[in-house]
């Protein structure tokens, strides 16, 4: 999911952040096993894998989305 991520969010100006879920009891709690995962303003928006696909419609529709929603 890093490669993915690091391959495909610069061409939209974007970045990410890698956080270790062991680190936070909370994320460890909610998570536990399902590794790796994608956070995208707290909420998951994927888990266990992703395609680029997926990833780009990620992207592009937060992009369409009025600020705020």
């Amino acid at each position: 999911m890093e490669h993915l991520l690091s391959t495909v969010l610069p061409d939209y100006g974007e970045k990410f952040d890698v956080e270790d879920v062991d680190s936070n009891p909370e994320w460890r709690r909610r998570f536990g096993e399902v590794i790796p995962v994608l956070l995208r303003d707290g909420k998951p928006v994927a888990k266990i894998k992703l395609d680029r696909e997926h990833l780009e419609r990620l992207v592009e529709g937060s992009r369409r989305r009025p600020a705020g929603r």
